[in-house]
């Protein structure tokens, strides 16, 4: 077996995974749009919350559709030697890949903009529905006891929500657990806010979070070389 036919099978191997893969996320997300009851009877009640934080569905259904793209391109542009599919391929994966570059420039440039803007859309939330909303209330008492935190930025967030006004304080997490959560026992305490305890879990993770990064990015550069090395020694044959 020659070294083109070898990088050929490579090819067409890895980027099959990338297309079964990708029909797995699809239909994953089709089924949780479609039947989200079953998908939380089946995973419980933590899959309930993330379904209310984010549509799982739709996201699901976006990463698999973009999987399947990737591998069609890649397994048949190796497969009948298309040079067409090949420079497709290489096009997509490179500007997925400057995209998050750019995502990842942006995210540690902007962390102060992300957490005013964050600011600005959560904290009126939170004064007005926070012991009134049962999604919402569940979500964040869920979030603050799994994170060790309380509210975005602190406990203030809480002041003047239905339940600082109902219950005279604020929720337990505020006060580590403790109880009755007053504003002298919150203040005291002063728990980290949910946003600062994970920017924090992140860096701490740093070296876990840059292997994955490093893994990926070396993946789709090695993809495209591949793909840039079929496409140019096609010329040849």
């Amino acid at each position: 077996m020659g070294c083109f036919t070898f990088i050929k099978v490579m090819m067409i191997l890895f980027n099959l995974a990338i297309f079964l893969g990708g029909g797995t996320l699809l239909g994953v997300g089709i089924w949780v749009s479609v039947d989200g009851q079953s998908f939380v009877n089946i995973f419980g009640a933590l899959s309930s919350s993330v379904l209310q934080v984010v549509n799982v569905g739709y996201f699901l259904i976006v990463i698999g559709s973009i999987l399947l793209v990737i591998g069609f391109l890649g397994c048949c542009g190796a497969q009948k030697e298309s040079k067409c599919l090949l420079i497709m391929f290489f096009s997509v994966v490179l500007i997925i890949f400057i995209a998050e570059i750019a995502a990842a420039v942006v995210a540690l440039a902007y962390t102060g903009l992300a957490e005013t803007l964050l600011t600005t859309a959560v904290t009126p939330l939170l004064k007005e529905k926070y012991g009134t909303d049962t999604s919402l209330t569940e979500i964040w008492n869920i979030t603050m006891n799994e994170v060790k935190c309380c509210g975005l930025t602190n406990y203030t967030d809480f002041t003047g929500s239905p339940w600082n006004k109902e219950n005279n304080g604020y929720p337990p997490a505020c006060c580590d657990n403790q109880s009755p959560c007053n504003e002298t026992l919150a203040a005291e305490r002063n728990v980290t806010g949910c946003f600062h305890q994970i920017l924090e879990e992140i860096r701490t993770n740093a070296g876990v979070v840059g292997g994955v990064a490093a893994g990926i990015a070396a993946l789709e550069i090695a993809s495209m070389a591949v793909s840039m090395y079929l496409y140019c020694h096609l010329d040849k044959k």
